[in-house]
């Protein structure tokens, strides 16, 4: 049956109907959305994990014990999850093992840039790169037959574009193979120094067989058009080229990006006059060309970072028309924010007005260090604030253990917060960590985490208690505030950093977006009162504008949080109820 599907709603797709049983994912933009829809299918045990690591590690679990498992992650969280990605490659699988990364090039929702095809070539595993959904879902199925064909992990490969725009799929029904049985192999599996030397020349003669297999199997191929310019490409790049040219070039589409073909590739260069590499992010396809003496032209015309379009595509290979039209550049900026009533921005201005160094982390707080609020001075990665705190307060001791914090999310924290903190107990550093309990895994999109006490499919499950855990890792000092106060969170701030010991600050209300949370009635303005002074404005809330010298309260957005009328001491800003 032919249906019109999403990138990652394709590949899971794909993932169902090869008869996969396990997945194990953490959510990351623009990955999420697979495992999302895996766990519609009930014949697929599907959660979330803390971190990538775990998840990776799940899924080899699985498959070791014979039943076809994945598990998926955005580019940086590959990162996470390389320790058992660069192993697992020499222990190969049992029944077959997909990982899907997915890039984010041109940085939508990711703090770097990187392309995960490197990845692939340092850890010797496969990978496969769908430029739409039918591919998406296709190479699903094709990974779990190179995977126990060949005895590795394969990892798919999406990107922004893919994993969220719409092609027509053809789908078919779910077809399980039988269970491998687990058997005991000490040489194979138990990776100590003896049995991984002998593993690794395997490896090796695994990547060049698979390198031979792709240049027949059809997962890459050629389209001959005019022999004048022969392109080579992958991924979305693809589109962008045949939308752009159509059958004006001809046209070798990658399938497989590592290993890359090699007699593919010279047989294609010798049908055509001259030959373009057209690849998002890094000149992997180009140095491999470059390798076998081929003058291309990539890099020396196209940029190594952001994402490409077909007008980018058409004007830098001279195409005669851009195929499609520019937005009017003077377009409003309207810049990221967070919401009306988000539990957040209390306990962001209570910070600036403190003049607190703020060590940040990944998650919509992240936002906190956007103007007016400007409240955050450092974001490096998944669970750094608490880890560069200590570093940051034991290389200054008292010069900074007063007047620094670090803030991290719940589910950054379950992830890789704890290893930090623990530090912190360990070598006892003067530290205040502020962890921002929202209830929920907000920034992708309201996925459970460990410490909401519900799984993927809002089942009741195991439920973490932060305050226990905190005191069980050896923190005396565990405040919980919320941050809807601002006199409470400006007394505890106050005191916590004044104390000489490590501490933790919960600060806990849920996200505002969750369905249960009840908004109130939209506050409102006294103009008699209002002076115009703006106070109101240093939240940065966009409920809050100012008109005609007077504030103004955008009823559709506000949800009656009461968090402006704290900061104005004229009572020009009433609640309804």
């Amino acid at each position: 049956m032919k249906q019109l599907m999403l990138g990652n709603q394709a590949l899971a797709r794909g993932l169902y109907e090869a008869g996969c049983c396990v997945v194990s994912s953490y959510p990351g933009t623009p990955s999420t959305e697979v495992t999302e829809e895996a766990a519609k299918f009930e014949e697929i045990y599907c959660e979330w994990a803390p971190n990538e690591k775990v998840a990776m590690e799940v899924a080899f679990g699985a498959c070791l014990a014979g039943k076809r498992s994945f598990c998926g992650m955005k580019h940086v969280g590959l990162n996470v999850a390389a320790d058992p990605l660069y192993t697992c490659s020499y222990t190969g699988v049992n029944a077959g093992m997909i990982i899907c990364v997915a890039d984010d090039a041109g940085m939508h929702s990711s703090q770097n840039e990187q392309d995960s095809r490197h990845h692939a070539i340092a850890s010797k595993v496969p990978m496969l790169e769908p430029s739409d959904s039918q591919e998406a879902y296709a190479f699903a199925k094709l990974a779990y037959e190179i995977s126990e064909t060949f005895d590795t992990p394969v990892i798919i490969k999406m990107c922004t574009r893919v994993a969220h725009s719409q092609s027509v799929v053809d789908t078919a029904e779910r077809v399980v193979p039988a269970v491998k049985t687990y058997e005991k192999n000490i040489a194979k599996y138990v990776m100590m120094p003896g049995n991984a030397i002998r593993r690794h020349p395997f490896v090796e003669e695994r990547t060049r067989k698979l390198a031979e297999w792709s240049e027949t199997s059809g997962v890459n191929r050629v389209e001959m058009g005019d022999t004048s310019l022969g392109i080579i490409t992958s991924s979305t790049s693809y589109q962008y080229v045949k939308e752009v040219f159509g059958a004006k070039a001809s046209v070798l589409k990658i399938g497989m990006v590592n290993p890359l073909p090699t007699k593919m590739i010279l047989d294609f260069a010798a049908k055509v006059d001259k030959i373009a590499i057209v690849e998002e992010l890094d000149p992997i396809i180009e140095n491999h060309c470059k390798a076998l003496g081929l003058e291309v032209v990539g890099k020396d015309v196209f940029p190594i970072e952001g994402e490409y379009s077909q007008n980018m595509v058409a004007a830098k290979l001279g195409a005669d028309v851009p195929c499609s039209k520019k937005l009017d550049e003077n377009l409003p900026v309207r810049p990221p924010v967070m919401c009306s009533g988000c539990p957040h921005r209390g306990l962001f201005y209570t910070l600036k007005q403190n003049k607190v160094t703020v060590l940040g982390d990944i998650g919509c707080y992240t936002l906190g260090a956007v103007a007016p609020l400007s409240a955050m001075d450092v974001t490096l990665c998944m669970g750094a604030s608490i880890s560069s705190i200590h570093g940051f307060n034991k290389a200054l001791g008292t010069e900074s253990e007063g007047k620094t914090v670090a803030v991290i999310g719940d589910s950054t924290f379950m992830h890789s917060g704890m290893t930090g903190l623990a530090n912190i107990a360990y070598n006892q550093s003067n530290s205040t960590v502020i962890i921002l309990d929202n209830s929920i895994t907000g920034m992708t999109g309201h996925q459970q985490n460990p410490t909401t006490g519900y799984n993927i499919k809002g089942d009741p499950a195991g439920k973490i208690d932060l305050e226990a855990l905190c005191k069980a890792m050896g923190f005396n000092r565990v405040r919980v505030v919320d941050p809807y106060d601002l006199a409470q969170c400006d007394a505890v701030l106050k005191e916590e950093l004044a104390a000489e010991e490590p501490s933790v600050i919960i600060s806990r209300r849920p996200c505002v977006l969750l369905k249960y949370v009840k908004p109130k009635k939209p506050l409102k303005v006294l103009c008699d009162k209002c002076v115009g002074c703006k106070s109101c404005m240093r939240l940065g809330c966009p409920s809050i504008s100012m008109k005609d010298g007077k504030a103004c309260i955008d009823t559709t957005l506000c949800v009656g949080c009461g968090v402006c009328k704290q900061l104005c001491r004229l009572g020009a800003l009433e609640s309804q109820e």
